[in-house]
């Protein structure tokens, strides 16, 4: 359970990274962007889910990782951060997070333009952010991608006998990361670095007891959270995959109706989990000033 696994590999990152306690933010280096995106990664994903969608050089991005989680890049310079301050909430949790993600976007977006991307339980954490300081995100575009939603539900639920055994299931998830059992949940794998990034997934949590942490929590959060949350965000898409075999996508699309009419709320027909693989033509553009930013709203 607390033993720390070994990453994958990792890659190059020319930029700052910035440590908020066991949890880091790294900051692409770019001289005059055009605008901010802040971006937080899935449950035993990376940072690197969002790299090459957010590839164009003239974009501000922040990345986060998860607390507990492996940083997997290389050639960074850390950057001592005078605002950074350790969260009082418990590690492992979207709240814990969440104070992470509110410390990136009150300290370090350079431009006007502010797009915050949260993937699966990103989203939450996005929610959970955004519920904390609303003011921060009153100029702030919102991505929700197939995401952890007030009182959704997960496509498969575990008993509390399952969640018991998981520990002594992961080495053999590491073992075959996709295997005929799990195959169904990746959708389509003709994306040479989808599938490499999945291949990483269960190595991505330093322990075990991170990876059960986050499990716990999810469901403790979706379950202690209704749409009020959705009050807090201005504007902005929620991304709802139709094949989504992690989420249930009827209670996704169930919790997402419930928001105010500044979200639009997209559904994808036949769509897996992971929209960015999958469908990157689904994301909003990204606006280039404050009056495109607020017509594109």
């Amino acid at each position: 359970m607390h033993r720390v696994g070994t990453p994958r590999a990792s890659e190059p990152f020319d930029g700052h990274v910035y440590r908020v306690g066991k949890a880091v933010i790294a900051e692409r280096r770019c001289e005059q962007p055009r605008a901010t995106v802040i971006v937080m990664h899935g449950f035993v994903a990376d940072m690197r889910y969002f790299t090459h969608h957010y590839r164009e050089p003239d974009l501000q991005l922040i990345l986060l990782t998860s607390c507990d989680y492996h940083l997997p890049i290389t050639g960074h310079r850390e950057e001592p951060a005078p605002w950074a301050k350790v969260p009082a909430e418990e590690e492992g949790t979207i709240a814990h997070d969440a104070a992470v993600l509110v410390q990136a976007l009150e300290h370090l977006p350079r431009t006007d333009v502010i797009r915050v991307h949260g993937h699966s339980r990103g989203g939450a954490v996005v929610l959970e952010a955004a519920k904390s300081r609303p003011d921060l995100f009153e100029r702030v575009e919102v991505v929700l991608e197939a995401p952890v939603l007030p009182q959704a539900r997960p496509y498969r639920s575990l008993t509390p006998s399952q969640l018991w055994l998981l520990p002594f299931l992961i080495p053999l998830w590491r073992l075959a990361p996709i295997a005929r059992h799990n195959r169904g949940a990746w959708g389509p794998l003709e994306n040479a670095r989808k599938r490499e990034l999945i291949m990483a997934f269960p190595f991505n949590p330093k322990r075990v007891a991170t990876m059960m942490a986050n499990l716990r929590d999810i469901d403790a959060w979706s379950q202690s959270r209704d749409a009020s949350v959705f009050g807090n965000v201005r504007r902005g898409t929620v991304l709802v995959p139709g094949k989504d075999r992690v989420l249930e996508s009827a209670s996704m699309r169930e919790s997402a109706v419930r928001a105010k009419p500044g979200l639009t709320v997209v559904e994808l027909d036949g769509c897996s989990h992971f929209v960015l693989w999958d469908r990157p033509d689904a994301l909003p553009v990204l606006a280039r000033d404050p009056e495109q930013s607020a017509g594109n709203g």
